[in-house]
């Protein structure tokens, strides 16, 4: 493995989030990029962009649930979000297969890394989108066309 590490001042979720406050104040973070959109917040263990709002001082909400496509156009403007808000940031989606991949995908680029620096790096990190053979593959693809 290169020496690319694991990425620093952005938080992804490992499943979801019981308490967004909790989680936004364990992560000290002061900003949230939220991928899910508001039928997520009806469904259990679900929660709303108001949650993401009261926890956060600075937060954005761009829309990648299913069925809008998971693709490098949408990974195009994840990446180009996380590099306008301030860190700690935290990146979430509603499990965090998205959430994570997008927050690889940034860190990669910001360091010049290879993509097989960072998928051994993510599957190191036991990453959420390590267990997806296409999020790996969109990871692969995102690193090398938005290098």
């Amino acid at each position: 493995m290169g020496d690319f590490p694991t990425p620093e001042g952005l938080t992804f979720n490992r499943g979801l989030i019981p308490d967004p406050a909790a989680f936004a104040t364990q992560a000290s973070a002061v900003s949230w990029l939220y991928l899910c959109g508001e039928d997520f917040a009806s469904m259990e263990g679900g929660m709303s962009y108001a949650d993401v709002e009261a926890a956060v001082e600075q937060s954005v909400n761009i829309v990648a649930d299913p069925p809008i496509p998971f693709d490098i156009d949408m990974l195009r403007r994840l990446v180009a979000e996380i590099g306008t808000l301030p860190r700690p940031t935290l990146v979430t989606c509603r499990t965090g297969p998205r959430s994570s991949a997008a927050v690889y995908v940034y860190a990669g680029l910001q360091a010049g890394a290879t993509a097989d620096e960072v998928l051994a790096r993510a599957e190191a990190d036991d990453a959420p989108f390590c267990k997806s053979e296409q999020l790996k593959a969109l990871v692969r693809e995102g690193l090398t066309q938005l290098g």
